[in-house]
């Protein structure tokens, strides 16, 4: 799902850059405004747990691969800003080093993992939970946070690829760009998430959830501070 360089034009990594530096600001002020120092550790773990599943790439069907992102996991527990920065250190480095990403793509696949997933996992993950400090109730909602978030990034990237060959494109209509139309990507990005990969990635959130719920419920400091829609966002 890391859109590599040569696949956006300059009319979409461009404002895609200034829109994910942005959240990059206010992110990095709210965390040295609210971060305590129990919570750095958790920080470091979040990323390195995300840099780790996200090497595990799936080769699906229409020339692509797909692989969970472990965003859900770090908005629901320590907050959907904290998951901004976590998750855009490990796609930073992916890029720069292993080239797993392409280096114009930053702000697009940063926008797409690591901020449109986690809030869209946390609101999602609230609005399931509600008041509700019921087992299976946060159990659903964590599974849902990480669905509903992974399918939103997926989305989001197959519009950005699709939409190429209508914004960028030679004056005989060959595509500068991705090649492909919505009608390609959506299908062959999005579809597979839906049936496959957002379900993995439901799993392994609700699994982590429980674990921390049982073992360690002290650590969930962001789903805590939420249990009735106020606190830490």
């Amino acid at each position: 799902m890391h859109i590599p360089d040569g696949y956006l034009s300059p009319q979409t990594y461009i404002p895609m850059f200034a829109v994910t530096g942005t959240f990059w600001a206010v992110a990095l002020r709210k965390l040295k405004k609210e971060l305590s120092v129990k919570e750095i550790p958790y920080l470091t773990m979040a990323s390195v747990f995300s840099f780790l599943i996200m090497m595990f790439n799936i080769p699906i069907p229409g020339g692509t691969t797909g692989h969970a992102v472990g965003a859900a996991i770090v908005a629901t527990v320590l907050g959907p800003w904290t998951a901004v920065v976590a998750v855009s250190v490990v796609l930073i480095v992916q890029a720069i080093v292993f080239g797993d990403g392409g280096i114009t793509a930053i702000g697009a696949n940063c926008f797409n993992m690591a901020i449109l997933m986690p809030f869209v996992s946390s609101w999602v993950f609230r609005l399931v939970r509600g008041k509700s400090s019921d087992g299976a109730r946060l159990s659903a909602a964590a599974f849902l946070s990480g669905y509903a978030g992974l399918l939103a990034s997926a989305l989001a990237t197959a519009v950005e690829m699709g939409i190429q060959p209508i914004i960028a494109a030679a004056p005989d209509g060959t595509p500068l760009y991705a090649p492909y139309p919505l009608s390609v990507t959506i299908p062959a990005i999005a579809l597979w998430h839906m049936f496959l990969l957002c379900i993995v990635e439901g799993m392994l959130t609700m699994l982590l959830f429980r674990y921390f719920y049982k073992h360690e419920p002290k650590g969930l400091y962001w789903a805590n501070s939420s249990v009735v829609g106020g606190g830490r966002t």
